[in-house]
């Protein structure tokens, strides 16, 4: 590669050039000639081999390729911009942290930590979505995700922020109107409560009268998109739900649910980790914080 190739220049005038929709436009925002930022994209396909845009007369269009590099480009021109600001501020967490939360965790114990996290680091914009489906982070351009059970195997870096037992539950209503299940069996006269999206395990396990662990699948007669869904379904007396305790523990402190077949709990636990891309001393700086702020204030 010649030793005069700006890269970061090149990724810039391209970035800039799919932002402004044309070549012309695109020298304006620059203050460079449009023939120049042409030439310019034009060196940087021939030295990647591959084409980036389609040209017409009027506007240009990223091919896939194209597509695929933008992402990555603009990965690169951000973490470019962020270390700039860290240097020219004394290295002081800044920027957009991009946090993507199942809703049980993001409702029942993220979002109250946020004010005192953003007491500590006042220049990061906090930039949160909640949803119980499985995102990638490279796609998403998140920089943390909480995920709650088992990990797949993946190159994400994952940091352990504790454990939940799961419980079985309903609320005092459904359990006055319908009774408490006092063994598994008696579930079968019981409406329960599932979720409308595939899981790996659609069984509930528990421990038998032998204490062999036997698994029953649930007579679903209300499904949830979500755990916070099902939570509420829960508390508004449609059914038996099985959730997390860092989830329901305050309804069953409060009196909202109650706890069912306590005895015959097999004592499974979900894991909760923090996931995210790079390791160690790679991670922007809003991101160490941040990892670090919930791994000494998550308490479940």
């Amino acid at each position: 590669m010649p030793a005069e190739t700006n890269r970061s220049g090149e990724m810039e005038v391209f970035a800039r050039t799919v932002e402004a929709g044309s070549f012309s436009a695109a020298a304006r925002a620059l203050g460079m000639t449009p023939s120049g930022v042409s030439k310019l994209v034009a060196r940087l396909e021939a030295r990647l081999g591959t084409r980036l845009l389609t040209r017409s007369t009027r506007r240009i269009q990223l091919t896939p390729e194209g597509a695929a590099f933008l992402e990555r480009v603009n990965r690169i021109l951000g973490e470019i911009d962020e270390a700039e600001r860290e240097a020219t501020a004394g290295a002081s967490p800044r920027g957009r942290l991009r946090i993507n939360s199942n809703l049980p965790f993001g409702h029942q114990t993220l979002i109250p930590l946020l004010p005192a996290f953003r007491a500590l680091y006042p220049e990061i914009v906090i930039d949160l979505v909640l949803t119980d489906m499985v995102v990638d982070l490279v796609a998403e351009r998140a920089d943390v995700a909480i995920r709650v059970g088992p990990l797949k195997e993946s190159r994400l870096m994952a940091r352990k922020l504790g454990e939940s037992r799961i419980l079985t539950v309903a609320s005092p209503d459904y359990i006055a109107r319908r009774g408490a299940p006092k063994r598994v069996e008696d579930l079968a006269g019981h409406d329960c409560l599932a979720f409308n999206f595939h899981r790996q395990v659609r069984t509930w396990p528990f421990r038998g009268r032998d204490g062999a662990i036997v698994s029953w699948t649930p007579r679903a007669m209300a499904l949830g998109s979500d755990g916070e869904t099902m939570r509420r379904m829960a508390m508004a007396g449609l059914g038996i739900a099985r959730l997390g305790e860092f989830h329901v523990g305050k309804d069953i402190r409060a009196g909202r649910l109650v706890e069912v077949l306590k005895a015959q709990n097999p004592g499974d636990i979900e894991a909760i980790h923090a996931v995210y891309v790079g390791q160690g001393g790679h991670l922007p700086a809003r991101v160490r914080v941040f990892l670090d702020f919930l791994a000494a204030r998550v308490r479940l």
